[in-house]
């Protein structure tokens, strides 16, 4: 797309896009041209089907994946008016927003770095794979600022408990750790197993109906904030409405006749 962004298409129909960040020069780092593209980037993916997009995979040039926020674009900021800086902000809640709430489920690569904002990256993702070298870190405030925009996601995605552990003095931590608190789901050794790993992850998602991806996907956000008794009921039309489709009933059929459903059929070729 740009300097500072690539989208590449690839899997049966270029069914599956790679969204790479483009700045290895300064580890990735976020800039406004950078969060204004992966918002814009994000957002057109939700006009996609299920079919057209079953796999998004978010991964970063060079040696680091994200290393929070570009010095040059943080200095700029200096000279900001706090109504300015709100703009800022929201600019930036608005992309992680957007990545949250992709259709299609989204396979976090990561290496080298994952700090400040690259951290709130990992959160919004659904699948985070990591290599075993790889640093993070919640590192705002030991530039005298914090975590804010970020947090809604990342306490979501590891709770309350870590996120006051962490928060406040910004130690960087290493991918076990990561993989402790439930930020990442997976951790490799190597580039190569990295890959292998990513790999084998879209071919789960590739052998698993389309809708029913997505709509696995979005039951977690559905049921967050629902009553118990709301839960019920909602689940229960959710699963009937996919039993009762075309690829519910497709699938059913394919696995009592012992053969591959009809969307596999392409990449079992």
């Amino acid at each position: 797309m740009s300097d500072h962004l690539r989208v590449e298409r690839t899997g049966p129909g270029g069914c599956v896009a790679r969204v790479v960040l483009a700045r290895p020069e300064i580890h990735n780092a976020f800039d406004a041209a950078l969060i204004d593209e992966l918002r814009r980037t994000f957002a057109g993916f939700e006009t996609e089907t299920p079919v057209a997009l079953r796999a998004v995979i978010l991964a970063g040039d060079g040696q680091s994946f994200c290393a929070g926020a570009d010095i040059t674009w943080m200095r700029a900021s200096l000279g900001l008016t706090r109504e300015q800086n709100e703009q800022d902000a929201m600019a930036m809640a608005q992309m992680f927003d957007s990545i949250d709430r992709c259709p299609a489920p989204v396979i976090a690569r990561v290496q080298g770095a994952a700090l400040g904002g690259g951290m709130g990256l990992c959160a919004v993702a659904d699948l985070v794979i990591a290599e075993i070298g790889t640093r993070f870190g919640f590192t705002e405030t030991r530039l005298g600022i914090l975590p804010s925009v970020i947090s809604p996601f990342v306490i979501a995605k590891i709770g309350e408990s870590q996120a006051r552990a962490l928060f406040p003095g910004g130690r960087r931590f290493d991918a076990m750790r990561a993989l402790r608190i439930g930020l990442v789901h997976e951790v490799v050794e190597g580039a190569e197993a990295l890959d292998a790993a990513v790999d084998s992850a879209v071919a789960d998602l590739l052998a698993a109906g389309p809708t029913a991806a997505r709509a696995a996907k979005a039951i977690v956000r559905e049921v967050r904030g629902l009553p118990h008794e709301s839960t019920r009921w909602h689940t229960a039309r959710r699963i009937a409405g996919q039993r009762t489709s075309a690829e519910g009933q497709e699938g059913l059929r394919a696995f009592l006749e012992h053969r591959k459903p009809g969307w596999s059929q392409e990449d079992s070729d």
